[in-house]
């Protein structure tokens, strides 16, 4: 007998990704995979296999596509169940892609071309006594903003809490809000933590990072293929009253967990 059709599918679309969930099969039914199926088009393909009910896919893109997913329950014999019903999911459109570049530090290309890359964290206190203080338009890339900010968990950076933070000039006041694109190449395997984010002194969220591979602190490319590492995307709205004409900061206060390895740190202008 054939395994029950999964229900309840449903779907979130993020930066690079989607990620569906659905109603488990009941304890009754031994499943032993559930498979998902994706359609941009009238062709389906299988996207994944996944012994949970949850899928990410992943390596989407930065530019909004959306795609038609159904999941099939598969018990230990090999019956497959009819296909789940049909949910369309989108993935986000990067700022990077949209919006135009006002200030930024790095290429968001998948790889950390920065002070003391690849493996030189140990050397970091000697080089950043004063932590990351980078201006955009003075300061140099690789020298003066470093692949990793670590945080109070790594004994390396003093076990206290740590700052970066990015300086930039307007000419005039923004007219609709800005936004923050930082990517990530890897992060911490199980200490990634999280960061208080101020625009000009004014404190706006904490940035809770996702957990990485712990391979961003030795290796700094993630697009060779079987690279261990996690990349990671996060992206926020900046309010358009923090900012001035003149310079304009903006802090990330790493004050929980360990390191964060970084792609690019970026300020966009919305199109």
């Amino acid at each position: 007998m054939a395994p029950p059709t999964i229900t309840g599918l449903r779907g979130t679309g993020q930066l690079s990704t989607v990620t569906l969930d659905w109603t488990p099969v009941p304890w009754a039914t031994v499943v032993d995979h559930y498979a998902v199926y994706v359609a941009s088009g009238s062709t389906w393909t299988l996207a994944g296999k996944t012994v949970y009910p949850r899928f990410v896919h992943r390596k989407l893109g930065f530019t909004a596509v959306t795609r038609s997913y159904r999941v099939v329950a598969v018990d230990a014999a090999g019956n497959s169940s009819a296909p789940s019903r049909t949910v369309a999911v989108a993935n986000k459109t990067s700022v990077t892609v949209s919006g135009r570049p006002i200030a930024r530090v790095g290429y968001y290309d998948g790889k950390g071309e920065f002070a003391l890359t690849p493996n030189r964290s140990a050397d970091y206190l000697a080089t950043f006594p004063n932590d990351v203080d980078y201006t955009y338009g003075v300061s140099v890339r690789d020298r003066d903003w470093c692949y990793l900010q670590p945080g109070p968990s790594d004994k390396w950076a003093g076990s206290k809490n740590h700052r970066v933070r990015f300086r930039f000039n307007l000419a005039a006041r923004p007219t609709t809000d800005l936004d923050l694109a930082l990517w990530l190449i890897d992060s911490h395997a199980s200490l990634a933590g999280s960061a208080l984010l101020s625009v000009n002194g004014t404190q706006l969220e904490r940035i809770a990072f996702a957990n990485g591979a712990t391979k961003g602190s030795t290796l700094n490319d993630s697009t060779l293929p079987g690279s261990p590492l996690k990349p990671s995307y996060i992206e926020r709205p900046l309010p358009r009253r923090l900012f001035k004409v003149g310079q304009n900061f903006v802090d990330l206060y790493k004050d929980t967990g360990s390191w964060i390895a970084f792609d690019a740190f970026g300020i966009y202008a919305r199109s």
